[in-house]
């Protein structure tokens, strides 16, 4: 992987979610990146954390606590570039038997590598002004992707929306059976 810093904005673009969603997962302290110049900065490292605690955020729907518990121990580990599967053992609080979950780790890793591009899309701005012909810049664009989208009637674009929503909206699928161990 090749080593890289991103702000809060480009990370959130290479992991494909909403910037707001990322700053929810270091304002709860799940991730800690570090802070210079009043922005949040990414490595390659934090950007695996962050595509891992995503990934069981939306698999399991775990709670920020526990999220945070388990990205402190995954920054922990020396190593984890040539690991395939992480297994993730949670213990009860009374003692009982631990509960024990595989994250394809290899496959974020490599899932991630692949989405790094996206961070050229979302450029540094200054704050404040806006720079100077950014409304030409702005028109077009919007012209380009008209054109991309010329012969896409409305009803396909709804379809879409709709599929997207409800792909969105899907629960995880949960499977039961015997562990392939045996005791």
């Amino acid at each position: 992987m090749v080593a890289m810093e991103l702000k809060l904005k480009q990370a959130s673009a290479v992991l494909g979610v909403s910037p707001k969603d990322l700053q929810n997962l270091v304002q709860f302290k799940v991730l800690r990146p570090t802070r210079r110049d009043s922005f949040y900065w990414f490595d390659n490292r934090l950007l695996l954390e962050a595509k891992v605690a995503l990934y069981l955020k939306e698999s399991l729907g775990t709670s920020t606590e526990v999220l945070a518990l388990f990205t402190r121990a995954l920054s922990n580990l020396k190593d984890v570039t040539n690991v395939r599967y992480l297994t993730l053992r949670s213990l009860p609080a009374r003692g009982l038997e631990p509960i024990e979950v595989r994250i394809p780790l290899r496959d974020l890793a490599k899932e991630l590598n692949e989405q790094l591009p996206l961070a050229a899309v979302y450029q540094d701005l200054p704050r404040g002004r806006k720079r100077p012909g950014w409304k030409r810049e702005f028109t077009r664009s919007l012209e380009v992707a008209a054109n991309e989208l010329s012969g896409v009637t409305e009803s396909q674009v709804a379809d879409a929306i709709r599929g997207f929503r409800a792909e969105k909206k899907r629960l995880p699928e949960i499977t039961v059976g015997p562990s392939r161990k045996t005791a």
